[in-house]
């Protein structure tokens, strides 16, 4: 190793007056502070910024999804990534301008609900230092002196625009070569009907035509597409328990994808619902969802989310209906939605799954949840 690219501590500088070029040191400060890493200009911040929506780290144990600003309760940045439940330790580096990195040991919460499999969605919680202006964060899983060869992550959610969109939906993973395209449409112009500005869908896979109509959406601005591409970096199940097999991660890492897509749009849109693609929240005492979240919200003040029971409308019982002009439809593969009005009778002692619609700025400590 060159002179140039020995690391000391910072205080042997100052005792020795060594007269080499160095490329950092470390100022450790005083034992209650946190330890800064600091160089010349233009040197520190250096690393390939990342570019893909899952990121590995170095172990291919933590997978970076997205590190978001949170001031909710106290200035943090909450980072969200595919934890293994082995792993106890990471640190995060926060770039806080050209010359000073902040470093701090990262509180590591993976979510219970990984369903026995081995990764499953984590926060990683960093406590940003005061009065930060750090745009970068870095993260591994012990402390090192240099960050040369680190991927440094932008975090997000720094500005707070107006809100360009009152309802957001957000559809978990499409995989599988999904292929229902006259449903999509159907539920997407429901969407727009009801009242989203906004709808956020994470990509695995889907047919040719299935892509065709997603261009479409994304040019008229109502869609937004995120790849998705989980089995690059996991084995991922089609089912939410784990089966003792060779997968990793439940359902193609739903979970991650639903919580990234509600920080994704915490500060762009009013309320987020997150939903399946082959679902959609039906008001029936109201026109749509503004008047039907306006009417709730003036009865129940105090709560930030609400939770909608689940019913099936089974396609083994059709009706023809009484359609005009849908000729066209026949030649767009999938199932027509207006054919399927009954709904399977409840049953009881059975559990019906809940969908949500959120208020994403509620304080974690304020949310409430309440069954419509």
């Amino acid at each position: 190793m060159s002179r140039d690219n020995l690391i000391f501590p910072c205080n042997l500088f100052g005792l020795y007056g060594l007269p080499f070029t160095y490329a950092g040191c470390i100022d450790w400060g005083s034992p209650y502070s946190k330890p800064t890493i600091k160089k010349p200009a233009g040197e520190l911040c250096a690393g390939v910024t990342a570019r893909n929506v899952i990121t590995a780290l170095q172990g291919n144990r933590v997978f970076i999804v997205s590190p978001y600003h949170d001031p909710r309760k106290q200035n943090v940045t909450r980072v969200l990534g595919i934890v293994h439940h082995e792993v106890k330790e990471l640190y995060c580096y926060f770039c806080k301008n050209s010359k000073s990195v902040h470093i701090v040991k990262a509180e590591i919460d993976i979510h219970e609900d990984r369903f026995g499999f081995p990764y499953g969605l984590a926060d990683i919680i960093c406590p940003e230092p005061p009065n930060s202006n750090a745009k970068y964060i870095y993260l591994h899983d012990s402390k090192v002196n240099n960050l040369t060869g680190l991927t440094k992550f932008r975090i997000q959610n720094q500005e707070f625009p107006p809100y360009s969109a009152n309802f957001t939906v957000c559809i978990s993973t499409m995989f599988g070569n999904y292929s229902n395209t006259l449903q999509f449409i159907q539920t997407i112009e429901m969407y727009k009907l009801l009242g989203a500005q906004k709808v956020t869908l994470y990509l695995k896979s889907c047919s040719p035509q299935i892509q065709t109509v997603l261009k479409y959406y994304t040019k008229e601005g109502t869609l937004e597409v995120i790849p998705w591409p989980i089995d690059q970096y996991l084995k991922p199940s089609p089912r939410w328990n784990y089966n003792n097999d060779t997968t990793e991660i439940g359902y193609y890492g739903q979970i991650t994808t639903l919580n990234d897509c509600v920080y994704r749009n915490m500060y762009r849109s009013k309320y987020v619902l997150l939903n399946d693609v082959d679902e959609i929240i039906l008001p029936f005492k109201h026109q749509n969802w503004e008047k039907m979240m306006e009417s709730l919200q003036e009865e129940h003040m105090d709560v930030g989310i609400f939770r909608f029971e689940n019913h099936i409308f089974p396609q083994t019982v059709a009706t023809e209906g009484n359609f005009s002009d849908t000729s066209s439809w026949k030649e767009v593969p999938g199932f027509n939605i207006l054919q399927y009005i009954y709904r399977e009778p409840d049953r009881k002692d059975y559990f019906n799954a809940k969908k949500m619609i959120m208020l994403p700025l509620f304080t974690t400590a304020e949310y409430h949840s309440r069954k419509t």
